[in-house]
């Protein structure tokens, strides 16, 4: 592919994604993040500019891919009036891959029209392996003739990439996968959490979910992780929180109550409180687990 590919967020999914691309013979032209170390370290490693500013990385590129941290921060990119990507966005294409309401992405893509450019959401399932493998799951949302101009870029990124409809349709989509996962993985940890306290082998316990209706996708990719307590952090506590934020929103929008979305998001808001945050979502074992912290108050 002739474009040229910024990034702009190079965390560990922004960098694995632009490894990704440029292992497939993309041509990554320049990156950028608020930590410019991260920065200068990936540019080097890709032979590509640590851009200093975002204007710089819209000049230098066709196509700009964000993967940044909130709401706040995506609209930031876009809207800060000293330095954004649209100084330089003329016929560029952006590629916004963070979890942010659903709105935000509305608001981003009129902004681009306005500066004659085009956007994308491009929702991301699974985590950093993934992205270093090309084996996301893509939801994409946006106006059908940019999602054309992204799909060989999301092609190479993902196992599947699915197009949802107009701008934040695949944001409502993915706040809901997030919603569920969480809640699936605080009930998962909740019964660990009481198998231990009965006394129950932990090993025969996950052996037997896996068997039953208590079998969930979140018992294979965080099961051990809570029995042997090891949270290294693919997905954070915080994260979970802000997601199950979007889509309690949402649900408050239509007029709905989600009590097990309400109560998923309370105890991982505990966790921040508890300075456990930073953990994987699997640390919310530790506030089931009576051996651990279940019974503190936070």
């Amino acid at each position: 592919m002739s474009e040229k590919i910024g990034f702009v967020g190079v965390g560990r999914m922004g960098a694995n994604m632009a490894r990704r691309l440029h292992d497939k013979q993309f041509t990554i032209s320049a990156v950028y993040d608020v930590r410019r170390e991260a920065a200068e370290e990936l540019a080097k490693e890709l032979g590509c500019v640590a851009a200093p500013t975002l204007a710089e990385v819209s000049r230098l590129s066709d196509v700009v891919i964000t993967v940044v941290t909130d709401d706040k921060a995506q609209k930031s990119i876009y809207e800060n009036p000293s330095d954004n990507l649209l100084m330089a966005a003329e016929g560029k294409l952006f590629i916004n891959c963070a979890t942010v309401s659903p709105h935000i992405h509305v608001e981003i893509e009129q902004l681009c029209e306005k500066a004659k450019a085009q956007s994308i959401e491009a929702c991301m399932a699974a985590s950093v392996t993934q992205a270093r493998q090309g084996t996301l799951y893509l939801m994409v949302g946006g106006k059908p003739e940019a999602f054309e101009r992204a799909k060989p870029i999301l092609e190479a990124l993902g196992r599947k990439v699915r197009y949802i409809g107009p701008a934040g349709q695949a944001a409502k989509l993915k706040a809901l996968v997030n919603m569920v996962m969480n809640i699936n993985t605080a009930g998962l940890a909740e019964g660990l959490g009481l198998a231990e306290a009965l006394g129950l082998d932990l090993t025969l316990v996950r052996e037997v979910f896996s068997e039953t209706g208590a079998e969930s996708r979140v018992l294979y990719t965080d099961g051990e992780d809570m029995q042997n307590r090891d949270h290294a952090c693919f997905f954070s506590a915080e994260h979970a929180a802000k997601d199950s934020g979007i889509a309690l929103e949402l649900a408050r929008q239509v007029g709905l109550r989600l009590p097990l979305a309400e109560a998923t998001k309370q105890q991982y808001d505990r966790m921040v409180r508890m300075g456990l945050g930073h953990l994987d979502k699997s640390g919310i074992s530790e506030l089931t687990f009576k051996s651990r912290r279940a019974l503190e108050v936070a």
